[in-house]
């Protein structure tokens, strides 16, 4: 029978020894390969030297907090692996934050283990299904799934997972526009973060795709949802 995690690669990075130890085990008995770092510094060194199909990132860390950690792995690495937050900072702030400098999703301790498993696979599933036999494309806006590329104007655009899957969604629907139930359904099924997840990615969607352009191209319907449209 094969197991919920089976072959996935992933990288812990938690300061907390027994709760580190307790999810690592909980991870490889589902299948998963899983890498541990208890602080920013051998984070680095692993993801410099490995490759990981997800990352649990602790935001409390010793010398380098889990913010900045996945902003090196966003900008200087330039990496798309998922990320999921954990941590104990609930706050509303907190978690925009995080999704601002790039994690996917947000997980808050304590939490239950087969919770985390059902966001692992949510989130890896949904990342692996962005193959797509064709580029998608509206105005000077260009989505290659296959390669997992977004260019306006020929520029690369840097996006988070989330974001790109977010705007593979509304390209994809163009010129219809998507409702917040729809994307939230496809983002997340049904484990959505909640209510300030979906606006904060694409706060950073609209920041990356239209605030360095001329003409903007994503539209908020309000009351109704969001589009990508060709302009007039």
């Amino acid at each position: 029978m094969t197991r919920p995690l089976e072959k996935l690669a992933i990288l812990l990075v938690e300061d907390h020894r027994q709760l580190a130890q307790t999810v690592v085990e909980y991870l490889e008995e589902l299948g998963a390969s899983a890498d541990y770092a208890g602080d920013g510094g051998l984070a680095r060194e692993l993801l410099r030297e490995h490759h990981y199909d997800l990352i649990l990132l602790d935001i409390m860390l010793p010398g380098e907090d889990g913010y900045s950690l996945c902003q090196y792995l966003r900008n200087d690495l330039t990496l798309d692996t998922p990320v999921i937050f954990l941590t104990a900072r609930d706050q509303l702030d907190d978690k925009l934050e995080g999704f601002s400098r790039g994690g996917d999703d947000y997980l808050i301790k304590p939490f239950a283990l087969p919770e985390l498993s059902a966001r692992i696979q949510a989130l890896v599933r949904r990342e692996r299904r962005e193959v797509a036999p064709h580029i998608l494309a509206v105005a000077d806006l260009e989505l290659d799934p296959a390669r997992q590329e977004v260019r306006r104007d020929g520029q690369v655009l840097k996006l988070s997972p989330t974001a790109f899957r977010i705007l593979r969604i509304l390209m994809r629907e163009t010129p219809k526009v998507v409702s917040r139930e729809q994307l939230e359904q496809e983002l997340w099924g049904d484990l959505v973060p909640d209510s300030d997840a979906l606006r904060s990615h694409l706060y950073n969607l609209r920041k990356a795709v239209d605030k360095p352009f001329d003409v903007h191209l994503l539209e908020t319907m309000p009351g109704v949802g969001f589009c990508i449209r060709q302009p007039a």
